[in-house]
């Protein structure tokens, strides 16, 4: 695929705005990337009738986003590149009030679609996947980071930039999206696994010293590597699943909720914004608690042809 050029006029606002998610919001480089690609295609159909993001009109991106549903893009792709844009005039504003007055993407939705469910391990394969017994060293530094990440509920960027000084006294100090700090209890089973990795991390440490979890390099973990070892380990264990990181996270959530019901309290360990995003684990809870009833009611069991 051809680069798209843009003048300085389309892409001086979308650099900014790359630099305000990247340094304030800490966003990954995954997001960004996807920002910065929709913005770039977004800027492209507007510069035939407009000179700069500023003389775009509602119009506009009403007719663009009728040009991605005529291009057979799914729902979901549709939405994600209007929210794009509607987040950058929402930075545009907030960074100069008289540059632009009005959003022009506000109010333009895309098709509606149905979200996806969180997909989760039950308990029992949750046991499985952690009932790692080794005394490789690999094996117990990645036993220490699942058993985190199931615990504490952390996302990966979550538990790759954590320090060795973030856990204390049965809890961890995170930093979520939006440079957001929460503090997360840590599960007795987890803290045992850190322990044993604790002990033998001091050959692992090179110039990032910090870091809680360290390659075979010597480097603060990846992203990436996490994401392999996890999916290996899914594989070696036996879990009739595939295995990644953010499952472990869903996992602590529905696990959470089904016990608890304390939808509230989810959501501050979560570190999530609004309780709406910790509502959709209530949607799977209850798919578990149908199964559980379909499953065990006298009167609910389909009678035969």
């Amino acid at each position: 695929m051809t680069p798209i050029t843009l003048s300085d006029q389309w892409q001086q606002p979308i650099d900014a705005f790359m630099g305000f998610l990247r340094h304030e919001k800490s966003y990954s480089p995954h997001t960004l990337s996807q920002y910065r690609i929709q913005l770039v295609q977004a800027a492209s159909f507007f510069c035939s009738g407009s000179n700069s993001w500023l003389d775009v009109s509602p119009e506009q991106i009403r007719r663009y986003s009728m040009k991605l549903r005529s291009d057979d893009l799914s729902p979901r792709t549709i939405n994600l590149k209007l929210s794009c844009i509607r987040s950058l005039y929402k930075y545009l504003k907030t960074k100069d009030d008289t540059i632009v007055c009005a959003n022009p993407a506000e109010g333009i939705k895309g098709p509606k679609f149905q979200k996806p469910l969180p997909k989760n391990l039950d308990v029992d394969q949750m046991a499985q996947l952690l009932n790692v017994d080794s005394d490789e060293p690999l094996a117990i530094r990645d036993k220490a980071m699942m058993e985190l990440m199931y615990s504490s509920g952390l996302r990966l960027s979550e538990l790759i930039n954590a320090n060795i000084g973030d856990v204390r006294d049965g809890e961890i100090r995170v930093l979520g999206k939006g440079q957001k700090e929460r503090v997360v209890p840590v599960g007795g089973k987890a803290l045992i696994a850190l322990a044993a990795w604790l002990t033998i991390r001091a050959a692992w440490v090179g110039d990032e010293q910090p870091a809680l979890f360290l390659s075979k390099l010597k480097r603060r973990i990846s992203a990436r590597h996490v994401r392999e070892r996890m999916k290996q380990w899914g594989l070696k264990q036996g879990v009739s699943t595939p295995i990644h990181p953010h499952k472990l996270r869903h996992s602590f959530a529905s696990h959470m909720l089904e016990s608890s019901g304390d939808l509230r309290a989810v959501q501050e360990m979560l570190g999530h914004a609004s309780l709406s995003a910790t509502q959709v684990y209530t949607h799977v809870d209850f798919q578990h608690l149908a199964k559980v009833y379909d499953k065990a009611h006298p009167r609910a069991k389909k009678l035969k042809p």
